[in-house]
């Protein structure tokens, strides 16, 4: 049995690793979930934009998660559940409660903006699928549809079972709203890397994250920082992660953290296409970026 899910701390976006023949290495993803359960994170969340989520069979899925499970060390696995239509997202969302998940991150789907009368029932369909806690999760910017704090209201008011948001529109002023209209209803996580000190002073309690996949320690410690209220100390740690934090919102994030992570000896960069790995000056600039974080390491 995994812990419950509060929905709080650093929540690590993982990434999937592959092997050389391009399948799963279900190995390398209980290690990496190992790693981030002992490094102070609270949970992890798995097939998500940067789990490559999108590029995985149902059954790879399962095998994903179950591999995150693993090596979760009974802290609870988070399913990001999306597909292209509500039957399969329904779909996926079962077989992660079979698997044995802590909780869902709800994502719209893939392809179709409809209505919110389509979105809403869409959302509903997936939170009541299972009896597991479920958390929204609104990116307007990849994934075009934004859900707005009265809307996250209405869902909140039908589903008992949405227990968080994942708040990615970019506009920090989002997370005051929610905080306004939804208080302790739920519980709201930064889900941009570069804007999670500006959520944390908001009032988010979560940080849904991606360098953590290469930095958990010092996400870790960024976190506890906001959270204790020493907000000079974290201002000091956030302005030297802050260039890698950018790495995280650029439309190669995928590939350029999975570049860090393989750099500090923590994975590989394998992608699937149609993505492939960073070249050129993009993959100069990620390396720079990293070779200057690791010549200016803090005291942490």
């Amino acid at each position: 049995m995994c812990e419950a899910m509060n929905w709080t701390g650093v929540l690590p976006a993982v990434t999937t690793q592959f092997a050389s023949d391009g399948s799963l290495d279900t190995e390398a993803i209980a290690a990496h979930a190992h790693w981030m359960v002992n490094s102070g994170c609270r949970a992890i969340v798995a097939l998500g934009s940067l789990g490559e989520g999108a590029t995985l069979t149902f059954e790879e899925k399962d095998a994903c998660l179950r591999a995150n499970i693993d090596g979760a060390d009974g802290m609870p696995v988070v399913a990001s559940v999306s597909a292209l239509s509500t039957e399969e997202a329904v779909r996926v969302a079962r077989m992660a409660e079979a698997a044995g998940c802590g909780g869902l991150m709800v994502l719209p789907p893939y392809a179709h903006r409809g209505p919110w009368r389509e979105m809403t029932a869409h959302f509903g369909q997936v939170f009541e699928a299972t009896s597991l806690p479920c958390m929204l999760y609104n990116n307007p910017i990849a994934y075009g549809l934004d859900v707005l704090p009265n809307q996250m209201v209405e869902l909140a008011e039908r589903h008992p079972s949405m227990h968080a948001v994942k708040e990615s529109s970019g506009d920090v002023r989002r997370v005051t709203e929610i905080h306004r209209l939804l208080g302790d209803r739920v519980r709201v996580s930064v889900g941009v890397d570069d804007l999670f000190v500006e959520g944390a002073v908001a009032g988010a309690v979560g940080w849904v994250a991606g360098l953590v996949n290469a930095f958990p320690v010092e996400s870790v410690r960024l976190f506890d920082l906001t959270q204790n209220g020493d907000l000079a100390s974290a201002t000091r740690l956030y302005q030297w992660f802050l260039p890698l934090l950018r790495l995280d919102v650029i439309p190669e994030f995928v590939q350029a953290i999975k570049l860090v992570q393989q750099e500090v000896g923590r994975g590989n960069e394998r992608v699937r296409g149609p993505r492939s790995t960073l070249e050129g000056p993009l993959r100069e600039h990620a390396l720079a970026t990293l070779r200057g974080a690791q010549r200016t390491y803090p005291a942490i």
